[in-house]
């Protein structure tokens, strides 16, 4: 499992990192123009903590790996993001519209990277708890 946590804590790490591109990729520019301040500021200080968080996971993963598979509170911190990736797996598949990405080559190659992704982290954090 270890060299597990650390491919996660990689992909993690650079998740976290690529969030900086997203204003500019996704053209929040122009397209939060129509929101309210506050709900503009909330897109940006949410993104900012989701960044901070999936890039701390992915530190957590790389420089606490024996405590993640060998002491009870890394199991216990293990089912918390495994069961954290599982419900963004399901968000993935049920939640996102497939109007999103059916049909395009581009955003149909990234909704299967991430499912499968999502699949990996899941599987990956609940295989150390329950093991």
């Amino acid at each position: 499992m270890e060299i597990h946590l650390k491919i996660i804590g990689i992909l993690m790490i650079l998740l976290g990192a690529i969030h900086i591109f997203f204003p500019k990729y996704f053209n929040w520019k122009n397209e939060l123009k129509s929101m309210s301040l506050v709900n503009k500021q909330m897109m940006i200080v949410h993104t900012f903590f989701i960044a901070l968080m999936v890039f701390l996971m992915g530190l957590l993963c790389l420089i606490s790996i024996d405590d993640l598979i060998s002491t009870n509170l890394g199991k216990n911190i293990s089912l918390g993001l495994g069961v954290f990736w599982t419900i963004r797996l399901f968000f993935q598949i049920f939640i996102y519209s497939q109007k999103l990405w059916k049909g395009k080559t581009f955003e149909t190659s990234m909704h299967i990277l991430f499912t499968l992704l999502w699949i990996y982290f899941s599987c990956t954090f609940l295989i150390i708890y329950f093991k």
